[in-house]
This record gives C-alpha cells, sequence and structure tokens, in this order.
C-alpha cells in the first residue's frame, strides 16, 4: 500500500479551528515535511490549489501558495518521492501544464504527476474574470476530459491537432517529452467524477469518512474500482484521512476535542454555503461530502483519532478496503505529526511491512 502526504500549501492545513495550530504556507515548511516523508519512506507527496479562502477568525486558506512552482522547488531538493501538483483546469491552458509537467518531470527525474481539479467553487475563478457560469458545474468533467487528452496527445507524440468543444490544438508541439509516463490523478466521488477518473486518470483520490471508522467510506473505492473495471482500466483509490495520535487513546482525544470546540463559525458557513452552489450536485459529490457529516473542521474527512496502536491499526483496516491502493495523510501539527507516523506508527502497520523489511 501507498502512502502519502497532502501538504500545507495554503494557512493552517486542513484544520478550520481557532484552537488548532496556526501557521502560515511557505517554501521552507513544506520542504521540511516533505524531506521528512521521503525520510521515512512515504511514497508521494500532493499538494493542492486554493485559490480563494473561506475567511473567518482564522482566515482559513486566505493565504496560500501556488502548486506547481511549489512542487518544482520540492523536486530540486528531493531524490526518491513522488510529487503530485494540482492544476485548476479554468487556469491554465492545457498545453501550458504539459509543458510545466515537462520542466518539472526533468528537475525529479521522472518522479512527477499532475492532479486534475475540475472546479466546484465558484468565486475562486470569479475573482479573476474566469468563471464560465452556473453551466461549468455541469459541464467541467466533459472540459476536464479534453484537457487531458491534449496533454497526453502532448507527451506521447510531441503533437496536439485535438479539436474538440473547449480547446482546439493547430500542431501543438511539446519537445522534450517526459521521462517517465506523467500520472494523472483525480478526486473525483460523484458518479461522474468517478467515470472521468475510471476513464482518464491512474488513481481517484477519495475522503475517508467519520472518526475512528477506518472502513465506513469502504462503499467508495469498491465503487470505483467497479467503475473502472467497466472502462476497462485499473483505477486504484488513494483514501484521504487526517491522523490525530498522542501516546494514549485519552490523550488523542482530548486534543481532537479541543480543536472541534474551537471551530471557526465564520469559516465554516461561508463553506456550507459555496457547497450548496451547485444545485444539481449530488449528495455523494466531494463538494457535499465535505459539509455532511459530524465534523466539518476538517473537511469531514477520515479522522483516524488515538494512540499509535491504535491509529496502526486503523490505517490497516483502511488498507484492507477493497478497491483502495493507498492512503493520503494530514496531520493537525505536520511535522510533529509526521515524526510520530514514521517512528511510531508505520512500525506497527502489517501494510508497511515490506517496507521496513526492505530497509
Amino acid at each position: 500500500m501507498d502512502v502519502g502526504v497532502f501538504i500545507p500549501i495554503n494557512n493552517n492545513g486542513w484544520l478550520i479551528s481557532e484552537n488548532a495550530p496556526q501557521y502560515m504556507p511557505s517554501f521552507d515548511l513544506n520542504r521540511q515535511i516533505v524531506q521528512k516523508a521521503e525520510g521515512y519512506g512515504l511514497d508521494f507527496a500532493l499538494s493542492m490549489i486554493k485559490l480563494h479562502g473561506f475567511g473567518g477568525k482564522t482566515q482559513f486558506w486566505d493565504h496560500g501558495l501556488e502548486s506547481f512552482t511549489l512542487m518544482a522547488g520540492l523536486a530540486a531538493v528531493t531524490k526518491r518521492i513522488r510529487l503530485y501538483a494540482s492544476t485548476a483546469v479554468l487556469t491554465l491552458p492545457p498545453a501550458i501544464v504539459a509543458r510545466m509537467a515537462v520542466t518539472i518531470d526533468s528537475i525529479s527525474g521522472g518522479r512527477f504527476g499532475v492532479n486534475i481539479v475540475s472546479g466546484w467553487q465558484r468565486n475562486e475563478y470569479s475573482q479573476m474574470g474566469l468563471w464560465p457560469g452556473e453551466a461549468h458545474f455541469a459541464h467541467r468533467y466533459d472540459y476536464s476530459t479534453e484537457y487531458v487528452q491534449v496533454m497526453r496527445e502532448l507527451w506521447s507524440q510531441g503533437v496536439s491537432d485535438f479539436k474538440g468543444t473547449y480547446f482546439q490544438m493547430d500542431a501543438c508541439k511539446l519537445s522534450p517529452p517526459p521521462q517517465a509516463p506523467v500520472k494523472i490523478v483525480a478526486a473525483g466521488q460523484s458518479e461522474r467524477g468517478m467515470e472521468f477518473a475510471a476513464q482518464h486518470a491512474d488513481y481517484n483520490f477519495c475522503l475517508g469518512q467519520g472518526v475512528n471508522q477506518p472502513t465506513l467510506a469502504a462503499p467508495i473505492p469498491a465503487r470505483m474500482a467497479e467503475v473502472a473495471k467497466q472502462a476497462g482500466r485499473d483505477v486504484g483509490s488513494y483514501m484521504l484521512y487526517m491522523v490525530i495520535a498522542e501516546e494514549t487513546d485519552e490523550a488523542a482525544w482530548a486534543k481532537w476535542e479541543h480543536y472541534v470546540a474551537g471551530a471557526d463559525q465564520g469559516a465554516l458557513a461561508w463553506l456550507n454555503a459555496k457547497t450548496s452552489e451547485d444545485t444539481k450536485a449530488s449528495d455523494s459529490s466531494t463538494a457535499r461530502a465535505m459539509v455532511r457529516g459530524p465534523s466539518p473542521i476538517n473537511f469531514n474527512m477520515g479522522t483516524l483519532v488515538g494512540s499509535h496502536a491504535s491509529v496502526a491499526r486503523m490505517l490497516d483496516e483502511a488498507a484492507a478496503m477493497p478497491g483502495v491502493k493507498g492512503i493520503m495523510l494530514t496531520f493537525d501539527d505536520f511535522l510533529a505529526g509526521l515524526d510520530k507516523f514514521g517512528q511510531r506508527i508505520q512500525p506497527l502497520m502489517e501494510s508497511r511491512a515490506h517496507l521496513l523489511a526492505a530497509a
């Protein structure tokens, strides 16, 4: 099973709480995180792209870096770990992203991939005059499909004459080619999102669910596997979980409850309003899932709270779900959390035993 880290490219990571660690994003912070992850044998690091924050007392995600330039810097200071940058498809043409990917592929020695962000939050794009209108909610995966097709043609053939609804290439050239196939990842949980991932991605990131219920999300990767099978492709799920670990279950729960008590209600209200803008989104969509459950302070991602042994056991349970090929982790405190994972949790995980045996 692969394990990766969802690095904090925006302020305060993934906890919308006044009681959580408050910090700004920086290259140095993310460098330390990714180098620690590489040192502990983690397989990948992914940075999102978020262009408009939620406000509130914590100014949640009001401060953020840019994904491709950040990952280019990280490619230069790492040696083994795979790196994924995210493209907000409405902001960058696919031919430019394809060329940026080749550049970071060159820096990293073939360790680079692209995460496709089709766009669910209107304000991110309308602030720049790039929002195409409410119809984008219904057509965003069609747009992303053409986007990926253009990039794959350029990477594999060095030229694209693609003619579609959204993109028209005119003998568009790209050289040199990437050293290694550029992996595409997506994050669809709706039926249409999974269809897109099944047809055009190599991995699909899915939200874990519940607090200390690691297998509550089991139907999601199972469904993804079935949709991929119907498409004749092998697309595995990478499940997203937040780890809050301490020496004892009681100490970890006390910390989690402290975060919940400090929920930034202003930022959460803004998030809730924005996830409702797509009136036709299914209940299974990522946007709806982020606010539907009992712990919106971390987007209702699966949350594993407990001692090092308890978290190791729950991660093994998540890894055993059919269709799961990996887990992407976030932490309340990324530097301390990675040390706890690498030194105290990972050695207890049966699903990572092959890594430790190789070391």
